[in-house]
């Protein structure tokens, strides 16, 4: 028989249900932020966060099926929020010459300015982690890392960019090593969204 992780009885005999019950409250320290945010800009949450995907990703990766697989939602979820923030002209299309079916969307000066403000939402919870030893913050990543390579192989969550679903990483007897730049990487080097990732094929 399963049992839950918050169940107090359960969090009082499982270390794991006291971590799963410390990042739900973490995740709602999220949820606050980022509907403090969208309220501020008479934005949605899900609306604030494409805005702040494309200020900091490449126009390739800033198309309505990709921005479906990297929020874990329909394409028709994520086109209604898209007609939103056209209409508000926060972004602009930027149709695809070899097939103009397809299109990239683009922050206009306005969706920048919000875009740029808006990512400091966050800034309130890595505050209190900037006073951990650098020790803990690289375990806290590691861990993190693997909870989250866990999560993407079992289909819970979709597109990771991170060193461990790259085809340019590799570890050999616990040393990381990324073949793009030549170099060995320490622990707390690892990248959790990176601008080189390569997709193992």
């Amino acid at each position: 028989m399963k049992y839950s992780s918050f169940n107090l009885n359960e969090q009082n005999q499982k270390i794991e249900s006291r971590i799963v019950v410390a990042l739900e409250r973490i995740s709602e320290a999220f949820r606050v932020l980022l509907w403090n945010e969208s309220k501020e800009n008479s934005l949605s949450p899900i609306q604030i966060q494409i805005l702040i995907f494309i200020y900091f990703h490449s126009i390739e990766k800033c198309k309505v099926g990709y921005l479906a697989d990297e929020f874990n939602m329909t394409k028709a979820t994520i086109s209604d929020s898209v007609k939103v923030l056209l209409t508000k002209d926060l972004v602009s299309k930027e149709t695809d010459p070899s097939d103009t079916r397809s299109y990239s969307l683009l922050l206009t000066s306005e969706g920048k300015r919000i875009a740029k403000q808006a990512s400091l939402f966050a800034s309130s919870i890595e505050q209190p982690i900037d006073k951990l030893s650098d020790e803990h913050k690289t375990i806290m990543l590691n861990g993190l890392l693997k909870l989250i390579y866990d999560l993407n192989k079992s289909g819970i969550i979709t597109i990771q960019r991170m060193c461990f679903t790259c085809s340019n990483y590799k570890v050999d007897k616990g040393v990381h090593y990324c073949k793009l730049l030549k170099t060995q990487l320490a622990e707390n080097q690892l990248r959790v969204d990176c601008a080189e990732h390569e997709i193992i094929t």
